[in-house]
This record gives structure tokens, C-alpha cells and sequence, in this order.
């Protein structure tokens, strides 16, 4: 631990970060994987909800820079692509 008070701090918010962002990816991989469950069942409807829901969350993650823009956009693109291939 540092002996400095402004490390102190620093070191503080980084912890708080890293754990928002830690629950922030989950939420993320966790929408694309009901998004991907719905499309293996074959259920075009439910599909398309998770990825609307998916989208929010990928958009959101690109605003708060949690994930990369590439990222995201290749996500969405794949998981629309499987979806209108159903």
C-alpha cells in the first residue's frame, strides 16, 4: 500500500472501478448469451427482444468505455446477422 494520501485515493477509486466494470461486462456477455440461447432455440421473437436489450448494453459499455467501439460493433453485426438468417 502506498504511503502517499493521494495514491491512497487513488488506489481506492481504482478498486470501485474495476469492480463497476467488472459487473458491467458480465452484464454485457450475459445479454449476448440470451440472445444467442433464443436464437438456438429458434425462437426469432425472444431473439430479436435480447438483442434490443443486447444493444442497449453493448451502446451503453462504447459511452462508459468499457469495451472497445470495434467490439461492439462487430457484437451487434453478428448477432443481427444469425438472427436474419433464422
Amino acid at each position: 500500500m502506498a504511503n502517499i494520501k493521494q495514491q491512497q485515493k487513488r488506489v481506492h477509486q481504482d478498486y470501485k472501478k474495476r469492480i463497476l466494470n467488472k459487473d458491467f461486462k458480465s452484464g454485457v456477455k450475459t445479454a449476448i448469451k440470451n440472445v444467442e440461447r433464443h436464437i438456438e432455440a429458434g425462437d426469432r421473437e425472444k431473439a430479436e427482444q435480447a438483442l434490443r436489450l443486447a444493444n442497449r448494453k453493448l451502446d451503453k459499455a462504447r459511452l462508459k468505455n468499457v469495451k472497445h467501439k470495434n467490439f461492439i460493433n462487430r457484437r451487434k453485426s453478428r448477432l443481427q446477422k444469425r438472427i436474419n438468417a433464422m
